[in-house]
């Protein structure tokens, strides 16, 4: 059990780190100078931590035999 409670934890860092992300690149998008090497880079690593969500996500779903 300790393993899925450091998983959970992870998951809520990582589910607050894509939110972060996602309001900086629509203040960034919004502004009259976007950097657009920036705002790529962190679109990257917001799909970066969604993926590893994911994958957290479906390393909390118990393995059943068919």
């Amino acid at each position: 059990m300790p393993d899925q409670m450091e998983t959970r934890e992870r998951l809520m860092k990582l589910r607050q780190e894509h939110r972060d992300l996602d309001d900086a690149i629509a203040r960034m998008s919004e502004g009259p100078f976007v950097n657009e090497l920036q705002l790529k880079r962190m679109k990257i690593r917001k799909l970066q931590i969604k993926d590893f969500i994911a994958r957290l996500e479906s390393s909390l779903i118990p393995d059943l035999d068919a």
